[in-house]
C-alpha cells in the first residue's frame, strides 16, 4: 500500500511540475517573439516609436506575458526540486538556483519595455530636454536592450537543464533519454545565447542550429502525460546531502 502511494505521489508530482513548466512557456512565443517582431523596425527609430505609440496595448500585453511566465516558473522549479531532491540534493539545489537566477533578470528586463513606452509617449518633462528624434531613438534603444536582457536570461534557462538532466538520469522513475534531451536543450540555449552576446556576426547561423537542440525540451511532454514510471525499486537511495 505504501509503495503504491509513493508511486502515485511521484506520478502526481512529476505531472504537476511538468504542467507548471509548460504553463510558464505558453506566453513565450507571443511575448518574446511576436511582440518584438511586430514593434521593432531594424535601424528605424521613428517607425519603431510610431509602432509603440500605435500598439501600446500590445506592448503591455507582452509585458504581462513575461511577468506571468517569470512568476509561474518559480513554482515550476520548486515543484521539480521537491520531486528530485531525494535523488541528489546537490544537483537539485544547483537546478533550483540556476533557474531562479533568471527570474529577477526577467522581471527587471520588463523595465526596458516600460522605459521605451515612456519615451514613446514623450511626456512634458522629457520633451523639455529631448527633441522628437532623440525620444524615438531612446524607444528603439530600450526595446533592443530588452532583447539583450532576454538573451542574458536565456543563458540560465539553459544552465539549469544540466543538473536537471543529471537528476532525471539518476532518478530511475523518469526515462533516462529525457535527461539526455534536457542536457541537449541546455546546450542549445547556452550556445545560442553565447553566440548572440559574443559572436553577433555569426549569431543568426549558430542560432538556427541552436534552436534544433532546444527542441529537446519537447521531450518533457512525456512527464506531463505519463508522469513517473512504475519502477520505484529502481529509484536511488536518498542523497545524504539532502539532509
Amino acid at each position: 500500500m505504501s509503495t503504491m502511494h509513493d508511486l502515485n505521489s511521484l506520478k502526481k508530482q512529476s505531472r504537476i511540475a511538468a504542467a507548471l513548466y509548460f504553463l510558464n512557456a505558453l506566453p513565450a512565443p507571443f511575448a518574446l517573439l511576436y511582440v518584438p517582431s511586430a514593434l521593432l523596425v531594424r535601424g528605424d527609430a521613428t517607425a519603431t516609436a510610431n509602432n509603440v505609440r500605435d500598439s501600446e496595448f500590445l506592448l503591455r500585453l507582452g509585458m504581462a506575458g513575461e511577468l506571468f511566465s517569470s512568476t509561474v516558473v518559480i513554482f515550476a522549479v520548486l515543484a521539480f526540486y521537491s520531486l528530485f531532491k531525494a535523488v541528489s540534493g546537490k544537483h537539485a539545489r544547483a537546478m533550483l538556483v540556476l533557474m531562479l537566477i533568471s527570474v529577477p533578470i526577467s522581471y527587471l528586463n520588463v523595465l526596458n519595455d516600460l522605459a521605451a513606452l515612456t519615451f514613446a509617449r514623450g511626456p512634458e518633462f522629457l520633451s523639455a530636454v529631448f527633441d522628437q528624434r532623440q525620444l524615438d531613438a531612446f524607444v528603439l534603444f530600450f526595446l533592443r536592450l530588452h532583447n539583450h536582457g532576454f538573451i542574458l536570461a536565456q543563458i540560465f534557462w539553459g544552465l539549469w537543464l544540466f543538473p536537471f538532466g543529471i537528476l532525471i538520469w539518476r532518478s530511475g522513475f523518469i526515462p533516462r533519454i529525457i535527461g539526455v534531451f534536457a542536457i541537449i536543450a541546455g546546450c542549445g540555449y547556452v550556445i545560442g545565447s553565447s553566440a548572440s552576446l559574443f559572436l553577433p556576426t555569426y549569431a543568426g547561423v549558430i542560432g538556427q542550429y541552436a534552436m534544433i537542440l532546444q527542441a529537446g525540451e519537447l521531450s518533457f511532454i512525456w512527464m506531463l502525460i505519463w508522469g513517473a514510471k512504475d519502477q520505484l525499486a529502481n529509484q536511488p537511495h536518498p542523497d545524504p546531502a539532502t539532509v
